[in-house]
């Protein structure tokens, strides 16, 4: 196939400084999330979690992998506890409180799982309504900043 100009080239999740940076975990898991592997993604971060890792990179990891279980409570259909994932997440970044923690812009982020799951709050009970489509978020990190 040849390379055509006025195709859009899609940005990369990450560069190789990235890669270099982190642990192969936290790679490995945005890769998965972003394909929609949410599961997998939890996996691959809870591996990371489970480690001897800062207290702060602890709550990160626990927010990430929270909000990777809510979209997999949706892929199986259980949307109470997407929910629940959901506002675990939340809280859980708003107690992080950084703009960006491993590269990841949170404000960012948080707000393309508001506009992907905020449904889940605007009802009594998540299980008695029809999902609406929703378009989960796709993970690419910023500039590596000196000190990360």
């Amino acid at each position: 196939m040849r390379y055509n100009e006025s195709m859009p080239v899609a940005a990369p999740f990450y560069t190789d400084e990235h890669i270099l940076a982190y642990p192969i975990e936290y790679i490995a898991g945005i890769d998965l999330y972003n394909a929609g592997e949410y599961h997998a993604a939890h996996d691959a971060w809870e591996e990371l979690w489970m480690g001897p890792v800062a207290p702060d990179e602890k709550l990160f990891l626990q927010a990430m992998i929270q909000s990777a279980v809510a979209f997999h409570h949706l892929q199986i259909k259980r949307p109470g506890a997407a929910r629940r994932m959901y506002l675990m997440s939340k809280e859980k970044f708003a107690r992080l409180n950084q703009r960006v923690f491993m590269s990841l812009d949170l404000d960012e982020y948080q707000s393309q799982l508001d506009r992907a799951l905020s449904w889940l709050l605007s009802v009594p009970d998540p299980r008695e309504t029809e999902q609406p489509p929703i378009e989960p978020p796709m993970i690419y990190l910023c500039e590596v900043k000196e000190g990360e």
